[in-house]
């Protein structure tokens, strides 16, 4: 095949395949002198190019999706990040997310490095497809989330704009009403923990010290200051961990309180809440 056999059927192929552009599709046929396989390594070598000139760019941008499989039981959530909003709210973007979203559920890989090394089709895996996508978009891509939570009832929220999804496993089966709002809860509030025993030292110990300067900065004796940080810190458990918050939809319940309307044993046994930025 030569340069003058090149077809719009040919460009529209290899665009179906690597979504590249039109013009940029045949500009690699061309190149290729027809050979597709060879107009999709040069499309690949444009994506690694890319990539590398744009390395040290910020992907601060990007789309997160969650779902929930296995009968309720499964929940996963990915985040594929990119340099503008434009290209967030780009459906082919957003197609393509899902996509990969759909294989980490499929073949259940054990980390993020273990999900980019899996075949996105039958010639490329998903690391170089992204690498590919980096070509055609011209923004640096970066798979930079994925996570899973097992339960016996588990619930994914994807809060409008697909910028902020939550996943939240209870221990017990048939609750996903109520999963579904302490999904939407996690995903408003953004707790840190579950309860006050999942909250880090180092986090504990900055917000008695952040409430011992507060309080010596109100003019409070300094042999007070301690047990001042220590009430703050218990204001801090009820405003950050998960079971202690105020239930959004009801403010007379703790969402502890609220799971034991359900069932008395009722609780959460793990959440992720992911968001762009």
């Amino acid at each position: 095949m030569t340069t003058m056999n090149i077809t719009a059927a040919d460009v529209n192929k290899l665009r179906k395949q690597t979504g590249a552009g039109m013009m940029d599709c045949k500009s690699a046929l061309t190149e290729a002198n027809g050979d597709f396989e060879v107009a999709v390594d040069i499309l690949r070598k444009k994506g690694q190019k890319v990539a590398a000139k744009r390395s040290d760019r910020d992907a601060t941008e990007g789309v997160v999706i969650a779902k929930t499989v296995n009968a309720g039981k499964k929940g996963v959530v990915i985040m594929l990040n990119c340099e503008t909003d434009f290209v967030a709210k780009n459906a082919d973007f957003n197609s393509f997310v899902e996509n990969i979203l759909n294989i980490a559920i499929e073949k259940n890989p054990a980390t993020l490095e273990d999900l980019k090394k899996l075949p996105y089709n039958s010639d490329i895996t998903i690391s170089d497809k992204i690498i590919e996508q980096t070509g055609v978009i011209g923004e640096k891509l970066d798979l930079s989330v994925y996570e899973v939570i097992n339960a016996e009832t588990v619930v994914a929220y994807n809060h409008p704009g697909n910028r902020l999804s939550s996943i939240v496993g209870l221990n017990k089966s048939n609750f996903e009403e109520m999963a579904r709002d302490v999904a939407m809860q996690i995903a408003a509030m953004a707790p840190i923990a579950i309860d006050k025993d999942g909250v880090t030292k180092d986090t504990i110990d900055r917000e008695i010290e952040i409430g011992k300067e507060l309080a010596i900065q109100e003019g409070k004796p300094v042999e007070m200051a301690e047990k001042i940080s220590l009430g703050r810190l218990n204001k801090f458990f009820q405003e950050n961990t998960l079971l202690n918050q105020q239930y959004v939809k009801d403010g007379k319940l703790t969402i502890k309180q609220y799971l034991s309307q359900g069932d008395k044993d009722l609780t959460v046994t793990a959440f992720k809440r992911i968001s762009v930025g």
